[in-house]
């Protein structure tokens, strides 16, 4: 059964899909991001799609008893699959030219579960910060709502023909129990379990809820007729609060950003104001009357094929780098992103929808084209991305996450483990590393080294987190202190250096970030990007002013009955090195490029950096600094991010795995020189 058209539905799918967008666009005017809240754009489909599906199902059963589910489920394979299959395809050679070895491997894993509906936990259970610039990266993030909302159209119809059979009665204060409870998990998780509350269907229930409840009152009250509800006794009401609605909406785009909690009670302002649209707006009402001007409906009716298109689209432009290009080529890629859209909807779309074309025809299709793409995945990831279609030095001595390679023997990642790791634990000659994920990216080769030469190997790293006692990493706006990374562990990890004499303690990270609380410019084009840390600053809880004077001290103390090795800050590139080099190459190349930094740069950014660890003075300390193989050696005032041979950050500032080696030889060397001089003393 079809329902009564409505144009301003389209119309609020073209504020949705533009909102998204434009947030995923990350345009900035003056340094300030526009659109920061444009993520709430999939909020509004939610809502729109919870309210048409309701309205279809509860139509069709008031009036004629029965709702046929095969026919439900083939008009939703008609709308979502064709398009989608399409720009999977599209996307296979491009990522084929421009992703390196893993990133095609997570490409081709989250096409897998995109195509049965699920990369919404692949997201999750991965980690993938939305939002975060590395997410910017992956292609098809975005088929996330895409899952929820096929996940909520197989169960819902079904639960909905159950209740409305055996509970029909109760239909409505079924539908509320479910939706207040979803909006308080919500709440809750995104608080407490945020990746999870954002990303599954449980947190999300409530907005599609929201859309059907209000169809089941519009149908209720019309009787289960085709007519439009019409607050027929309180016009003014008509008047007023669609626009109202469309401000709540308007706000959230322009107020809301990706730091707040979300989904959560705040986002009842958008689904409310959508709400409000959908129930109040009639054909003589200003802002229906806008949402259906030609150009909103024309957006919305192409919505799907301009989502779809968009991310992966902008996803590649920043993994080539076309993005940086200038507003110029932002427009370019806006382009670009609409003539596809209208080319697919004409094309695909609107044909695959059309019941003229049998669907067996259309299934045949489908099942060829998923055929291909599940076997073009798998053997992606079978044959390790491909690595041949690179140059070798693509496919060695990297990993984008070096500090989540070394596992304790249960299997857990050593870095953030609140206990920290123990390695050859039978040795009384006790190495411990401790510091941030800088240091963590030295473990792996680190703990090798030393365990071969007899000594145990102790590692304590937290991501953002350097040895400063006396405070607590603790988040800005709602003042909640990070545990991974309070006073109490600091306290705790001092107790037990305290306790072992003798031991030789590194320390290291990237101090020039928490001493300065600058993000690094290495004045060339590159600012750094915004990472989950910068939320969060330190706050002390005891007698030192500042985490400088907490570091000096600390590590003073400990100098007393210990050996000390400071690690120096590695040079911050800015740019992501494998990916910038592999853009300024071709295929066959040999590295001839240099993706090489200012020395000078690097001495202003660190200068107060170096003073805290100068500061640092005893005869049990000894010191390793990693510049020296990078800066001013092959190029003159510069410090490079690779050679002819080999590639020395696995990002914009985490060294590869050759670059850990070479910072590691001259670990090795301080701690032969520390066995020499215990050795002397003991003759």
């Amino acid at each position: 059964m079809k329902i009564t058209y409505r144009p301003e539905l389209d119309g609020l799918r073209a504020i949705a899909v533009i909102s998204v967008i434009l947030y995923h666009a990350k345009i900035s005017i003056f340094g300030y991001q526009v659109f920061k809240g444009g993520f709430i754009g999939v909020d509004i489909f939610f809502v729109i799609s919870g309210y048409l599906i309701s309205s279809i199902i509860l139509k069709e059963l008031i009036i004629t008893g029965f709702f046929s589910l095969k026919y439900f489920y083939e008009r939703r394979i008609r709308r979502i699959l064709p398009i989608l299959l399409l720009v999977m395809l599209a996307s296979l050679p491009i990522a084929w030219m421009y992703l390196m070895p893993k990133q095609f491997i997570d490409f081709s894993r989250s096409l897998l579960y995109s195509l049965v509906f699920s990369s919404n936990f692949y997201f999750h259970y991965t980690n993938q910060e939305y939002g975060a610039e590395s997410a910017l990266l992956e292609p098809f993030l975005h088929t996330w709502s895409l899952s929820i909302e096929e996940q909520y159209y197989i169960l819902f119809p079904i639960v909905l023909l159950i209740a409305f059979k055996y509970f029909r009665k109760y239909l409505l204060t079924i539908l509320v129990i479910c939706l207040i409870s979803s909006l308080i998990m919500a709440n809750w998780g995104s608080r407490n379990y945020v990746s999870a509350t954002f990303y599954l269907l449980h947190t999300r229930m409530w907005e599609f809820l929201f859309g059907s409840i209000l169809a089941y009152l519009q149908i209720s009250i019309e009787g289960g007729g085709g007519g439009r509800w019409q607050y027929k006794s309180f016009p003014i009401l008509n008047k007023i609060f669609p626009t109202f609605g469309l401000f709540l909406i308007c706000h959230s785009v322009l107020f809301f950003n990706d730091k707040m909690h979300h989904p959560s009670f705040y986002t009842l302002s958008p689904v409310i104001g959508v709400c409000l649209i959908i129930w109040f707006s009639n054909k003589d009402e200003l802002i229906a009357k806008i949402l259906s001007t030609k150009l909103f409906v024309a957006i919305g009716l192409i919505s799907y094929s301009l989502y779809l298109w968009h991310y992966p689209i902008f996803a590649f432009a920043r993994i080539t780098e076309f993005a940086s290009g200038g507003l110029f080529k932002i427009v370019l890629l806006f382009i670009i992103i609409l003539i596809l859209s209208i080319i697919s909807y004409y094309l695909i779309e609107r044909p695959a929808r059309n019941r003229n074309i049998k669907f067996k025809y259309i299934i045949i299709f489908i099942i060829i084209f998923i055929f291909f793409l599940i076997i073009s995945s798998l053997n992606i990831i079978y044959k390790e991305g491909y690595k041949s279609r690179l140059p070798e030095v693509f496919n060695k001595d990297l990993s984008d996450q070096p500090w989540k390679l070394l596992k304790n023997s249960d299997g857990a990642i050593c870095h953030g483990h609140p206990e920290g790791c123990k390695f050859n634990t039978s040795s009384n000659k006790k190495i411990y590393l401790i510091g941030d994920s800088h240091m963590s990216s030295l473990s792996f080769d680190l703990k090798d080294r030393v365990v071969k030469n007899n000594y145990q190997f102790i590692q304590f790293t937290m991501g953002g987190c350097i040895y400063y006692p006396g405070f607590n990493l603790v988040e800005i706006k709602t003042l909640k202190i990070n545990q991974s990374c309070s006073d109490n562990y600091f306290d705790k990890l001092k107790q037990i250096l305290l306790n072992d004499n003798n031991s030789i303690i590194i320390f290291g990270g990237r101090h020039p970030y928490y001493l300065t609380r600058e993000k690094f410019d290495n004045e060339e084009g590159a600012i750094e990007p915004e990472t989950w840390l910068d939320i969060y600053n330190y706050n002390s809880v005891s007698k030192y002013i500042n985490i400088g004077d907490s570091f000096q001290n600390e590590v003073l103390e400990l100098a007393n009955n210990n050996k000390i090795i400071l690690i120096y800050p590695i040079p911050e590139v800015g740019w992501d090195v494998p990916r910038k080099l592999l853009n300024s190459t071709s295929i066959n190349f040999s590295l001839k490029n240099y993706i090489s930094t200012s020395y000078e740069v690097y001495k202003n950014r660190n200068r107060s950096s170096f003073e805290t660890l100068d500061s640092i003075k005893s005869d049990n300390i000894y010191r390793v600094y990693p510049h020296t193989l990078f800066c001013n050696t092959i190029i003159k005032y510069r410090c490079i991010a690779n050679d002819n041979k080999n590639i020395f950050y696995s990002d914009d500032d985490h060294p590869s795995l050759k670059g850990v080696e070479m910072i590691n030889d001259l670990i090795i060397k301080e701690i032969e020189k520390i066995e020499i001089k215990t050795k002397s003393k003991t003759l």
